[in-house]
């Protein structure tokens, strides 16, 4: 019988692993892949590091960086060229840059507000009133296109928090919680009522520290499937991996038994580190509300393609980080991503690699299209925007079917009822993105919580 069986592979699992061999627990891990990491997977090609999945994690949560020093990477460990961040947003038939001083969509300086073509004159205005809120307690959730549009306009929603969310989300700002993705301004609006006053007394406490800034993103030299192979290495021997489908979870005397392609396997104790749509529907005979709870998380799908070209067939090579497409301007590029200006060690000299994004709760469809339909559609509108003719030496294709959960209004009151019957249930724990957090640092986090609850 195992002591710990494990029910996903990816971040969150292989964390809780990591951090329960620590304490000498030894634990199954329960995979329906052929490998381990789940979203994270690096592949490298012409010599160039290709991130199928997250390219990078954020440098202010500091649970990824712990383990990744922990795993002996420290010095693998890179930042994201904050020096040469430029973001374009594709309004109207050309690229505008999104104005320096920005935080999210929160304005910091007056003069790039000012003179950006991105916003109208009536946003502006509308923006620096935005000092002049006074503070009001938000009682209930709402969602982030109503409090983002209470503080600085319809026109901020569609031009700012709608693209730089659908990067992270693949959601609607309309439908996702403001409470669960935007926490933070939450908290600076109920202390300062002004988001942009809030984030400037912020700044101005750090500063007093005198520390050097932290770069914004965070990942390593070889990419984050460096931490993978880190992760799997130093868990051999002490962590068995069954790559088999979970089929069900019940209730045993010794604890829980889970199903697996036809066999039982019993456990004292069961993680669920899988996505909250597929422990749904394991767990309906243990907890049928919870299941119901799990079950009602939604989920986006992404694709990202990456494609690379000779730097020499560019009569002038793209400018900035990358660029966003709103709603409002898509039609099925969302994002894409000059992975050599913003990471070093990426892309060796005379190549340019772009890596975009698709899919989304609007688009979902796109994953079930041919490489080849993929391919011509991303390369139509990639010419169009960024305005080059060059053809790609190579195109990488990564589909990740309902991998993102979205926290949508109402998520704190059902992130609260499921933690309860987690915690009724002794021996189940609950770990991965549909929780408290969708990133990296998150999932690492949250693993390490529940092996500290289990060995503790």
């Amino acid at each position: 019988m195992a002591e710990v069986a494990i029910i996903g592979g990816g971040i969150s699992g292989l964390s809780t692993a990591y951090y329960l061999a620590r304490r000498g627990v030894r634990s199954t891990i329960i995979e329906s892949r052929p490998r381990l990491g789940g979203v994270i997977q690096t592949v490298q090609v012409d010599g160039c590091t290709v991130e199928a999945g997250p390219d990078s994690f954020i440098s202010a949560k500091p649970a990824a960086m712990e383990l990744i020093r922990e795993l002996g990477l420290g010095d693998q460990a890179i930042g994201s060229n904050d020096f040469s961040r430029k973001t374009f947003v594709w309004k109207h038939g050309r690229l505008v840059p999104l104005p320096d001083g920005l935080m999210m969509m929160v304005p910091t300086k007056i003069m790039p507000l000012l003179t950006t073509r991105l916003l109208s004159w009536n946003t502006k205005v509308r923006m620096g009133m935005e000092l002049f809120h006074a503070p009001r307690p938000h009682e209930s959730d709402e969602s982030v296109a109503e409090f983002i549009e209470e503080h600085y306009g319809a026109e901020a929603v569609d031009y700012l928090a709608e693209p730089l969310l659908s990067g992270i989300y693949g959601g609607n700002p309309r439908q996702l919680s403001v409470t669960s993705v935007l926490p933070r301004f939450v908290t600076l609006a109920r202390q300062y009522g002004s988001l942009t006053r809030g984030v400037l007394a912020e700044r101005a406490k750090a500063s007093n520290h005198n520390a050097a800034p932290a770069p914004l993103f965070r990942t390593l030299k070889s990419g984050l499937g460096q931490m993978i192979e880190a992760l799997t290495a130093a868990l051999q021997e002490k962590v068995e991996v069954r790559h088999a489908r979970a089929q069900t979870v019940e209730r045993a005397d010794s604890g829980f038994r889970v199903r697996l392609d036809g066999e039982w396997m019993e456990a004292r104790r069961v993680v669920m580190a899988c996505e909250a749509h597929s422990g749904a529907a394991l767990l309906g005979g243990v907890d049928g509300r919870l299941a119901e709870l799990l079950g009602s998380v939604p989920y986006s799908s992404s694709m990202t393609v990456a494609l690379g070209f000779a730097a020499s067939d560019f009569a002038r090579l793209p400018d900035g980080h990358g660029f966003l497409v709103p709603k409002k301007e898509r039609r099925r590029l969302m994002a894409c991503t000059w992975i050599g200006a913003k990471f070093p060690f990426r892309v060796p000299e005379g190549t340019v690699v772009a890596r975009c994004f698709l899919g989304g709760t609007d688009n979902a469809g796109v994953l079930n299209e041919t490489d080849e339909a993929v391919t011509a559609s991303v390369m139509e509108e990639l010419q169009e925007i960024a305005g080059f003719r060059a053809q790609p030496k190579f195109v990488r294709i990564f589909r990740w079917p309902r991998s993102m959960a979205q926290y949508t209004v109402g998520h704190p009151q059902r992130l609260a009822e499921m933690q309860a019957r987690e915690a009724a249930l002794a021996g189940l724990h609950l770990v991965g993105n549909a929780y408290e957090g969708i990133g990296i640092p998150d999932c690492i986090r949250m693993g390490k919580r529940a092996a500290e609850g289990i060995s503790g």
